[in-house]
C-alpha cells in the first residue's frame, strides 16, 4: 500500500510537468507552421490550466 502511493506520487511528479513542458512544446511547434489556430490555442490553454495545479515556487 505505501509502495502504490509513493509509485503514485513519483509518476505525478514526473510525469504533469513533462506534459505541461510537451503540450507547451507542442503548441508552439503547430503556431510557428500553421499559425495561431484552434489546435495551438487548445494546447496552450491545457498547457496553463495544467500548470495552475502546480504551486508557483517561492522567490527569496
Amino acid at each position: 500500500m505505501f509502495v502504490a502511493l509513493i509509485r503514485r506520487f513519483v509518476v505525478v511528479a514526473v510525469a504533469v510537468p513533462l506534459a505541461i513542458a510537451g503540450a507547451r512544446k507542442l503548441g508552439d511547434v503547430v503556431e510557428a507552421r500553421r499559425g495561431p489556430n484552434r489546435v495551438s490555442n487548445v494546447l496552450r490553454q491545457g498547457a496553463a490550466f495544467l500548470q495552475g495545479f502546480r504551486p508557483a515556487k517561492k522567490r527569496r
